[in-house]
């Protein structure tokens, strides 16, 4: 390891040769597996700090308080959906931190209802009073959170077969 390595605090657990010159000659690399202890963590980025897989698909849904029993039409809309939480556009100004229930209907025609939190709503500037709305899911049982992953899962999957297996 070179004086410049262990200043700048590479701690190199092996060696490899990367290249061999026409001379038979290699040139090495050192592969540096950990950085002194003293050195701060990088934080993971935007995208790495999600827990679920996000998929943007279209589903018949609706949302009403969370209070209001009554029955109310599903509406196809594109919705941008995890395990954690859903985004899609609404033409309703909520409130963050207001509790809405929320219907979807699943493909294999199943009703899919759960409590959502809504954490943000971003004006989008056309058509007028039309949000884009981000909000997770609470209350989810494991058993109601595992069946909703099973679903996107198999959104993921018929999304590669159609694009990627064509």
């Amino acid at each position: 390891m070179t004086d410049l390595n262990r200043r700048l605090g590479f701690k190199a657990k092996s060696v490899w040769p990367i290249a061999y010159g026409s001379d038979a000659s290699a040139i090495f690399c050192y592969t540096p597996a950990t950085m002194s202890s003293d050195s701060p963590a990088a934080q993971p980025s935007a995208p790495n700090r999600r827990e679920y897989y996000r998929i943007t698909v279209t589903l018949p849904i609706s949302l009403q308080s969370e209070t209001d029993t009554t029955e109310v039409e599903l509406i196809e809309k594109s919705v941008n959906i995890s395990g954690g939480g859903i985004g899609l556009t609404v033409n309703t100004r909520y409130q963050p931190n207001e509790i809405l229930s929320l219907t979807l209907r699943l493909p294999n025609q199943d009703l899919f209802k759960a409590f959502i939190e809504i954490l943000r709503l971003d004006p989008i500037p056309y058509p007028a009073d039309t949000y884009r709305l981000h909000a997770r899911f609470i209350r989810m049982t494991s058993q109601s959170r595992e069946l909703l992953i099973r679903h996107i899962l198999g959104f993921q999957r018929d999304h590669l077969n159609k694009h990627y297996l064509a």
